[in-house]
């Protein structure tokens, strides 16, 4: 067998695009819920008012200018403000995973429902009873919570009132928050990872600062939230010293295009840029010295408090998390025609397929990351998010025939099976994305899905909601059951 006994199969999501209930029981307002619905070919955008009053809409990853604030427009429609609605749902959605047989769910707690204004003294009871009974249902099961702690979401008020991560007191609200959810589900939740895709929090609405392409600005906050992610660790384990509590990065894998060496020098340069920096931080304790290097080389000096690198030496993770969609090529032509990919793409690979989004399909790339991961930092690993975003129909039988996830799935599986048993790969557990439709993070659709489970809701939020099994879902079911041996 080449899965492990106790091998971790299940499914994830994220509450600011599956929970909904954006207002409901006392729950604050998110920086994920000022961003408006996109496409792949329209941006999503944040509605924000200037300090003369001026209120106007501005691509997401564009700076929202210094003393601007993020609002909520009553005219324009926000996905995260309904997503899928496991707010109200989550009993009859649990019950479809314990169907498919899953061993874990990947959620997450959205900060605002625990403290609504982030700066709060105390948490809101509600917003707690809420996932306590979440986890109840999913231990009914026997379904073990995997829940990341923050993903892509923060306060609102957080970001107008202290501008997010830039203020280092964002750390200690942070803190308060991890305190509050550890001491209040050490019993029921025993992994624990800290930021979702670390690697792509870059903008206001995932670190809460204006003016972010400002390097200086955006490199101080995110040496706060690795200073944060740190604190968790420590605190976490000092709660309960059964917790894991680990990392989670987006990981693309990069190929140079030519056996030139200058594309060589690039791709290890995107390399440590992207991804393996919040790696070398997270999981080694330290600023690696290719970064000093760099922010010398910018200009950029840190501003650092003594018993800092302490920290970071002592909230080095467990275990090692990252999603995996394709891979991408890097080359030193600019005129190359490029490709798309999990907000970052690269050259077209002539020996790849493409999905609907232009997105490469690449199974063989995940045993490479795989690979490279275990042997860079010998720390268990867990894929939790891996699949495929694709346009769902209902034909005349009712059915939804999605024989094209189940073909990237079935291919994905096989080369993570290869990195267990051939190569001796440490792998705790796998999560595709998604298992119940939700709204994408990266263009806000719906059409855009990736569950085992259709809902039906549309780009403009209309729909009765109703579940619906795809045939992925009882492919995915035989998998599970077989621990990952039955794949037809």
């Amino acid at each position: 067998m080449s899965f492990p006994e106790g091998f971790l199969w299940g499914g994830a999501t994220a509450a600011n695009q599956y929970e909904g209930g954006y207002l409901s029981g006392g729950k604050g307002l998110a920086t994920a819920d000022v961003i408006t619905a996109g496409s792949k070919d329209e941006a999503r955008k944040i509605s924000i008012e200037l300090e003369d009053g001026t209120r106007k809409s501005i691509n997401r990853f564009e700076d929202v200018p210094k003393g601007a604030k993020a609002y909520v427009d009553p005219d324009i429609y926000y996905p995260s403000h309904v997503a899928t609605d496991f707010y109200n749902h989550y009993k009859q959605d649990i019950k479809l995973m314990a169907e498919m047989g899953f061993k874990c769910f990947r959620m997450s707690i959205n900060w605002s429902r625990i403290y609504p204004n982030g700066d709060d003294k105390l948490p809101n009871e509600e917003g707690l009873k809420f996932y306590d009974n979440v986890f109840d249902e999913l231990l009914k099961y026997g379904i073990e919570p995997v829940v990341t702690i923050n993903h892509f979401d923060l306060p609102l008020n957080l970001a107008i009132k202290y501008e997010g991560w830039l203020n280092r007191e964002t750390i200690d609200f942070f803190e308060r928050f991890c305190d509050t959810i550890f001491t209040r589900y050490k019993d029921k939740v025993k992994y624990w990872m800290t930021f979702n895709e670390i690697n792509f929090l870059r903008d206001y609405t995932t670190l809460g600062i204006t003016e972010a392409s400002n390097l200086q600005r955006q490199q101080q906050a995110i040496y706060h939230v690795l200073l944060a992610s740190a604190k968790a660790v420590i605190l976490g384990h000092k709660i309960n010293p059964d917790f894991k509590i680990g990392l989670m990065v987006a990981n693309i894998l990069f190929y140079p295009e030519t056996c030139n060496p200058n594309d060589s020098i690039k791709t290890m340069e995107v390399d440590r840029m992207f991804k393996d920096f919040y790696l070398d931080v997270q999981a080694r304790g330290y600023y690696p010295s290719y970064k000093l290097k760099e922010l010398e080389r910018l200009n950029i000096n840190l501003v650092k408090e003594e018993g800092d690198e302490e920290l970071l030496r002592k909230g080095v993770v467990d275990y090692i998390a990252f999603s995996y969609y394709n891979s991408a090529v890097i080359s030193t032509k600019e005129s190359k025609e490029k490709s798309a990919g999990n907000q970052l793409g690269g050259v077209k690979n002539p020996y790849l397929e493409e999905s609907e989004w232009g997105w490469p399909i690449d199974p063989q790339g995940i045993r490479l990351v795989l690979n490279r991961l275990y042997d860079k930092y010998q720390k268990p690993l867990m894929i939790v998010e891996n699949g495929l975003g694709a346009i769902d129909t209902i034909d005349e039988n009712g059915e939804i025939n999605d024989d094209y996830r189940i073909d990237y799935l079935k291919k994905h599986i096989i080369e993570i099976k290869k990195a267990i048993e051939y190569d001796g790969v440490d792998l705790m557990g796998y999560t595709p994305w998604g298992c119940i439709d939700l709204v994408s993070a990266g263009t806000g659709e719906m059409k855009k899905r990736y569950g085992f489970v259709y809902v039906d809701m549309d780009d403009k939020g209309n729909g009765t909601l109703k579940r619906l099994k795809k045939k992925s879902f009882y492919w995915y079911k035989r998998v599970i059951e077989s621990n990952g041996e039955c794949l037809d």
